[in-house]
């Protein structure tokens, strides 16, 4: 098997790039909706621990209203305020790595181009 031409790995290195990219930008929106998630959580945890212990609490079901406990309503927030926070510290590694691969790809394209453009100019091919 031959190896692949500086333009052939420039290319490669191209397409890979633009992949990582995409993943990237999926992973940073991903983040986004985890982190207004939180803080939205945050905001009801907040409100629960402010009502007095005997006060109503309801949630949705579907279009129905139904009433829960507070201390189970208390219970669930704070579970999905941990479930969250667990999700978003790992999208954000994710993203570091991401970050760290696009930048490799990056450098390789340099490499590459620098290679490229020591070539020999090619005659142009007769049309």
């Amino acid at each position: 098997m031959a190896s692949k031409s500086p333009q052939e790995r420039l290319q490669a290195e191209l397409n890979e790039l633009k992949k990582v990219q995409r993943d990237l930008q999926n992973a940073t929106e991903s983040r986004q909706t985890l982190d207004a998630q939180l803080n939205e959580n945050k905001l009801v945890k907040e409100e629960l621990d402010i009502v007095k212990d005997n006060t109503k609490v309801y949630k949705l079901i579907g279009p129905a209203l139904v009433q829960q406990p507070l201390v189970e309503a208390r219970q669930n927030v704070s579970k999905r305020i941990e479930y969250i926070s667990a999700e978003l510290k790992r999208k954000e590694e994710q993203v570091k790595d991401l970050q760290k691969k696009q930048d490799g790809c990056q450098e390789s394209m340099a490499k590459l181009k620098q290679e490229f453009d020591q070539l020999p100019p090619q005659p142009a091919a007769n049309a």
